[in-house]
């Protein structure tokens, strides 16, 4: 029921890799520290690298220098059962020349195709069970590998990171497969006119700095660039003087530097020096206008200002008053856009970037309002800022000091965040900043709106549809030395505890028990970095014969619970979780409405009594209500034309054809703009008196807390709370859909998306899921290994993305077989087929035993490393109360697949895996391709 809303965000290019086997030099055994590896200058060494040297070390991260130029970065976690290593090369767009635009992105994408020591490294990734990524943007390329805590595998990470700095395979081969990938991957972003809006606002505001150009690059020149070219790149910026490395978790400080001395410092220093780019943005003359016309559904008006590099102290005020305008519901945007109905949502942003950078904000205007109304009511804001209160400041510093803190305390995202702080010059400059949160002041951000905030800054966009000119003055960055010399930051935040997640040790110092009226609990109390603790929290509601007819209204309810209660409103609420530091989410979807609360130790109660407040006091404001109501329809009417959202509903709706009363009903997005419109208030307040209560709630918390007090808090917000209306399950029903396979068209979109399901009778208990697990983990499941990724991704070069995915009910006979795929829509017909062939081959020629191996080892591995994080074992074990089982479930499924022969995986699928019971769905712009 609930509709996706697309997220307006700093465009950056997120990968995921591919892998080609080259006959080249003799693979050595992996782990084996790199004792002779040759640079850029074709130099080899195989003496003793120097010994690292201890730079600083602020709030429990230290720095060290190889003496090749390498900056690592320690960061240990004991709280941690999991080690990330991320190694940030400082080359971005921003370093292109003339007719390399994307080639820092399409090398992030080469650097997966092997090294010589590493020659397929999805397969790696896949049977360390790691959880990895690349990504670039302006200023930085970063990789990184999350993975369970062993020495083996931070050997190979640091084996895989050092090989393929100096020695990864540029070839001519992978690189012709790797262009329709990545061109797969820029047409994606083409589907979005918010995205393309942000980037010909962008390109538009810069004349000749870098910035102005996309990440990801032009079309033309990802796929005329040659491998030789690309090379040359690499060679430049992939070296040990231009990266930093960071490792943080469950590591030994002393141990682990000596690895990355032993795996980089043979690396030799280049002879080349690099030079920083000299291109200087010159200060805007004038307000510039860009207009955007394609298929679309909901109009945009958009705007970006120049603003200080993020190193600047103007950085922060202007992040400040980005979130004093925008915040939802106090800034002053929306409530002059949306609290009055001529907008439905606005957003905004500041980019700190190394060199000067942009503040954006946009705003979405209904079809049914003034487009040129909401265009001079924002512009006319940003033109005469009022004077912002210490007040407003103070509420925008809370928010983000609370993100700040929170990230502070899981050191897998800060360990990445360094990275990009070292990209604008020194990772110290992510404390710094934090400081100058926290230091800032309404007379800095009011100085900065006067300073920046002017006409002939600003660069207008819109899609669809100065006599005397002001200037801004746009200072360069400050001096980084004397900036970070001698700083030391704060006193570093206390250690946790080394934490066994396996299901026995869990189990054993998980404490449950029930509340009077029969919610029950599961507590595991263990310390944690900065004292975090999370809980989850779910009531379970209604009938299938109660809630007929009633989808959208249970579906509004939720939404409406923190619009306010009967003594604050939805602002004093907001205001109140950035004070506790709580991160809250309440969301709601037919019989399930669920809680989720980051926070810390000595705040969770106080969380916990204003979640109670929020749960059993809503005031349901009619204002708010309005609202909600047209974000929902705006967000359905943005859908209407998304390739990804048409193939969605058409499946669900064919697979799922429950009555029209029935509240898991698949509604058009017709259907349910009507559904939302006719909503009344009344309705909503009707059905929270009716059907709220914590009858079947269940919940869990995880972390450092105090369990007795967190009990008493729980006995105030469940207990005996009762409804008229009583929870009975709804059972899952099998409708035996026939097959079939549909194309639907959606003009003017260059990306095209797939989707099948083929109907399982299962539950997840069943003797054989065990197989069938570990079966898709090969056919579609693993990074970029799997059998589907391997075909379509990497040999064929057809889709950005594509994998399956098996599900099984815990309670009901009722699972699914699904796949999904992004692609060109020239390429549907070939997509189509390489898909059944690779389903074909599974079936009648089944898995190897190295294949199977491989697979156990990842999946296995990442089981580790999903009950290693906090949230999600607190949502396992909540469910688990409603289920009626425990982790020796999950323990007792992983000891099946850990010792499965072959045999039993290729029987398994073969007998609940039908090619002709699939149905499948395909929405794209196929008419060109027709045309040819």
């Amino acid at each position: 029921m609930k509709s996706v809303k697309l997220l307006f965000t700093c465009a950056l290019a997120w990968l995921t890799a591919t892998n080609v086997l080259h006959a080249q030099k003799t693979t050595k055994p992996m782990g084996t520290p790199a004792t002779t590896q040759s640079g850029s200058n074709g130099q080899t060494s195989k003496s003793i690298a120097p010994a690292p040297q201890k730079i600083t070390s602020v709030e429990g991260i230290t720095e060290y220098r190889l003496a090749n130029g390498l900056r690592v970065l320690v960061f240990p976690d004991p709280s941690k059962a999991t080690i990330t290593v991320n190694i940030t090369y400082l080359v971005g767009s921003r370093m292109e020349g003339y007719g390399e635009t994307g080639m820092a992105h399409l090398l992030e994408h080469m650097v997966f195709k092997g090294s010589t020591n590493h020659r397929n490294i999805p397969q790696e990734l896949t049977s360390h069970g790691a959880s990895p990524n690349g990504n670039t943007w302006y200023d930085r390329t970063n990789y990184f590998e999350t993975f369970n805590a062993t020495d083996e595998n931070l050997n190979w990470a640091l084996s895989l990171e050092s090989d393929r700095m100096v020695n990864s395979f540029i070839a001519d081969s992978a690189l012709k497969s790797e262009f329709s990938v990545v061109r797969n991957e820029f047409e994606s972003g083409e589907n979005s006119p918010e995205r393309v809006l942000q980037e010909r606002v962008l390109s538009t505001a810069y004349l000749w700095h870098n910035y102005g150009k996309s990440t990801i690059g032009s079309k033309e020149d990802i796929e005329k660039v040659p491998a030789d070219r690309l090379k040359v790149f690499y060679e430049k910026y992939y070296q040990p003087d231009n990266a930093v490395l960071t490792i943080a978790g469950k590591i030994d400080e002393a141990k682990v530097i000596q690895l990355v001395n032993q795996y980089f410092g043979p690396i030799p220093r280049p002879k080349r020096k690099l030079e920083e780019p000299y291109t200087v943005e010159p200060t805007q003359d004038g307000e510039r206008l860009v207009e955007l016309r394609r298929v679309g559904d909901v109009p945009l008006v958009s705007c970006a200002y120049h603003i200080p590099s993020g190193t600047s102290p103007d950085f922060v005020p202007v992040s400040i008053l980005a979130e004093v305008l925008t915040n939802e519901p106090s800034g002053l945007l929306y409530k002059a856009l949306v609290e009055t109905k001529k907008a439905s949502s606005v957003s905004g942003f500041a980019a700190g970037l190394k060199d000067p950078g942009y503040v954006y904000f946009s705003t979405e205007v209904p079809k049914d309002k003034s487009f040129s109304e909401a265009r001079k009511t924002m512009m006319g804001l940003l033109d005469s800022i009022p004077t912002i209160t210490q007040q407003q400041v103070d509420r925008a510093k809370n928010k983000q000091i609370k993100n700040i803190e929170l990230l502070l305390n899981n050191s897998e995202r800060l360990g990445l965040s360094l990275g990009e702080y070292s990209a604008k010059g020194d990772w110290r400059l992510f404390f710094i900043n934090r400081d100058r949160v926290e230091k800032v002041t309404a007379e800095d951000v009011n100085r900065v709106a006067r300073a920046y905030f002017k006409p002939s800054n600003r660069t207008v966009g819109l899609f669809i549809p100065e006599a005397k000119p002001e200037r801004a003055s746009i200072p360069a960055s400050p001096d980084l030395g004397s900036l970070v010399n001698g700083y030391k930051g704060k006193e570093a935040l206390a250690s946790a505890e080394t934490f066994d997640a396996s299901p026995a040790n869990i189990e054993s110092r998980t404490k449950k028990g029930k509340i009077d009226g029969g919610a029950q609990y599961a507590f595991l109390s263990k310390s944690t970095r900065g004292n975090n603790v999370v809980a989850t929290i779910t009531l379970r509601i209604g009938s299938e014969k109660s809630l007929s007819g009633k989808a959208a209204i249970a579906d509004l309810t939720a939404d409406m619970l923190n619009k306010g209660t009967q003594t604050k409103t939805r602002q004093e609420i907001s205001d109140a979780f950035d004070k506790l530091k709580a991160s809250v989410n309440i969301t709601g979807n037919g019989q399930v409405v669920s809680i989720r609360v980051t926070t810390i130790k000595e705040n969770l109660n106080s969380a916990l009594k204003l979640i109670t407040e929020i749960l059993r006091q809503p005031s349901f404001p009619s204002t708010e209500f309005d609202k909600l109501k047209d974000e929902n329809i705006a967000g359905l009417e943005q859908q209407r034309s998304e390739p990804a959202a048409i193939a969605s509903n058409a499946l669900n709706r064919h697979m799922s054809p429950y009555e029209k009363t029935d509240f898991r009903y698949v509604m058009t997005f017709d259907e349910e703009v009507d559904a939302y419109k006719k909503t009344q208030l009344q309705e909503v307040k009707d059905f929270y008196k009716n059907y709220y209560n914590s009858a079947a709630a269940t919940l869990a918390i995880v972390g450092d807390f105090d369990e007795t007090s967190a009990l008493t808090e729980l006995n105030t917000m469940l207990a005996n709370w009762q409804s008229s209306e009583k929870f009975e399950r709804a059972k899952t029903v099998n409708f035996n859909a026939p097959a079939k396979g549909e194309k639907l068209l959606t003009p003017d979109k260059k990306n095209a998306n797939f989707y099948s399901s083929e109907e399982l009778k299962l539950k997840d208990d069943n003797a054989d899921f065990p197989a069938l697990v570990i079966g898709n983990f090969m056919l579609g499941g693993g990074f970029l290994n799997s059998r589907l990724a391997v075909r379509i991704r990497q040999k064929e070069g057809l889709s950005y993305g594509v994998g399956s995915r098996i599900s099984a009910s815990p309670l009901d006979e009722s699972g699914s077989f699904s796949c999904f795929a992004i692609y060109n829509p020239d390429n549907a017909d070939k997509l189509l087929e390489a898909w059944k062939e690779e389903l074909n081959k599974m079936l009648n020629e089944g898995f190897t035993d190295a294949e199977l191996t491989d697979a156990k080892s990842g999946y296995l591995q990442q089981q580790q490393v999903a009950r290693s994080k906090d949230d999600n074992l607190a949502a396992k074990l909540s469910a688990n109360l409603y289920y009626g089982r425990t982790l020796t479930f999950d323990e007792g499924v992983e000891k099946k697949i850990s010792a499965m022969p072959v045999a039993e995986v290729n029987a398994a699928m073969k007998k609940y895996i039908h090619i002709d019971k699939i149905s499948w769905v395909q929405a794209g712009d196929f008419k060109p391709a027709a045309g040819k």
